[in-house]
């Protein structure tokens, strides 16, 4: 068979309704909406935890997050960060094992050329994505945001110090640039693509004739004399006692849409080279994010609305995701699939969709999707999970859930309390059915234990110097 092209556009930060096709009223993103209406929307895909790392181990590995031992973001030193609160949080690696079979390197040894470009932030020297299977890495360090320097040049990610480009340029059109450069040149081999944009994380940071434009746009909507934000409770981290949850409400931020546009033009301009070197129809296009979109703390850019909370909260803000394929002929057009999917389910779908066996004893949390893309409505698996045993600096805390078919369970670790929602009634999870539904929190609870004593999850112990 002729093996398909494989991108896999990963973006960092970017919320379920950051998109028109998920129902933005205030960004505007053509270019993406395209892979809606050529391809498949996911309504219910999640990343495999609130925070950066984990997930992109996760995709990478074909393993939930506490699988492979990464359970919360990497800083740029590769410190472990034990945050205090009433519990203290668990330690974690701080760079993906090399002994992992990357989803690069299974794909190189299936005969594709393999590329990173972007935020990598699962390791340092000795585990960047050339010691993963990537022959070519462009941006991918340790550093998991653009850090001081910015997305204007020159920049203070190591990889990209050096680049020779005028003072200035954008990160996001740089990255293009790079992409556009490998495709017009590559071999005759398929190519497998990991365009991991550093955007859409802080520093929050565009254009200044795209942020005029959605200043004008606000005014427009009236959306500048609305209130923004709420100010909520205070963080439960010790490092942060003295700072109250910042909750945006509306979607409204001009320079985050700006930067949400510049990213949709760049994604254009790589849809239309595929166009017009007749690769479109022989490429499999993924778009997906990181972890929900950054909506209470750190400046509070979007809203996440109706979904309950953000980035770094158990809640599904922090875990649903936008979630696109493209392949034309192959994946119906304009279809839409409700089915609950995660992150570890991207590698065995590649491998299926590349015509490659799969590895199950490396995949092993995953489920391949492919079926679903095909138009069936269902796969089989009983439940998917979530563990995340730290404090999110957004202000989240630390805690474990399930869900199986419409209910989802949380388990709160500080206190043991247990919420269960019907995501399909209540997509915000406001009405917590724990005591109205006991039968369906003791099993979806027995279904979380058995699965953290089967991946040996650790669990955040008592802090014995809180003092409330």
């Amino acid at each position: 068979m002729m093996r398909p092209n494989i991108v896999f556009i990963l973006i960092d930060d970017m919320g379920w309704k950051d998109l028109v096709c998920y129902g933005s009223s205030f960004y505007e993103t053509p270019n993406i909406d395209r892979l809606a209406r050529e391809g498949m929307r996911f309504t219910d895909a999640y990343a495999a935890c609130p925070v950066c790392s984990p997930t992109r181990a996760s995709i990478l590995t074909g393993k939930y997050p506490a699988t492979v031992g990464i359970t919360d973001w990497i800083d740029v030193h590769g410190h472990i960060h034990p945050a205090r609160g009433q519990l203290v949080d668990v330690p974690y690696l701080k760079q993906l094992p090399t002994q992992e079979h990357s989803l690069a390197r299974a794909l190189n040894e299936g005969g594709y050329q393999t590329w990173h470009l972007g935020k990598w932030h699962l390791g340092g020297d000795g585990h960047l994505p050339e010691d993963h299977g990537f022959e070519v890495n462009i941006g991918g360090a340790h550093q998991g945001s653009p850090g001081q320097g910015g997305y204007f040049s020159p920049w203070t990610i190591p990889p990209l110090a050096d680049a020779d480009v005028p003072d200035g340029t954008y990160l996001t059109d740089y990255l293009t640039d790079q992409v556009l450069n490998l495709v017009n040149n590559r071999d005759q081999r398929p190519f497998f693509l990991n365009l991991w944009y550093y955007t859409v994380h802080t520093p929050i940071q565009a254009k200044r004739e795209k942020v005029a434009q959605y200043e004008a746009k606000a005014r427009a909507l009236g959306l500048d004399q609305v209130e923004a934000f709420a100010a909520g409770e205070y963080f439960p981290c010790e490092h942060k006692r003295d700072q109250r949850v910042k909750r945006r409400l509306i979607q409204s931020d001009p320079v985050y849409a700006a930067m949400i546009e510049s990213l949709d033009e760049n994604l254009g301009r790589l849809f239309a080279l595929l166009d017009a070197l007749g690769e479109a129809e022989n490429t499999v296009v993924f778009f997906t994010s990181d972890n929900g979109g950054l909506a209470t703390s750190e400046g509070s850019p979007t809203c996440n609305a109706p979904l309950a909370e953000g980035k770094g909260w158990m809640y599904e803000g922090g875990t649903r995701e936008p979630l696109l394929v493209r392949w034309p002929g192959r994946v119906a057009a304009g279809s839409t699939c409700p089915v609950p999917v995660t992150s570890p389910d991207f590698y065995p779908t590649i491998l299926e969709l590349a015509g490659l066996d799969p590895i199950p004893a490396q995949h092993c949390d995953g489920t391949s999707i492919a079926p679903l893309l095909r138009g069936t409505e269902s796969i089989e698996r009983e439940a998917i999970f979530w563990h995340y045993p730290h404090y999110g600096n957004q202000g989240g805390t630390p805690g474990s859930s399930v869900r199986a078919d419409d209910h989802k369970l949380i388990e709160f670790f500080e206190d043991g309390r247990l919420e269960l929602y019907n995501l399909r009634e209540d997509i915000g999870e406001e009405r917590n059915l724990a005591e109205q539904m006991p039968q369906t929190r003791d099993r979806l609870h027995r279904l979380l234990r058995e699965w953290r004593e089967k991946v040996e999850a650790q669990i955040p112990q008592p802090n014995p110097n809180w003092r409330g």
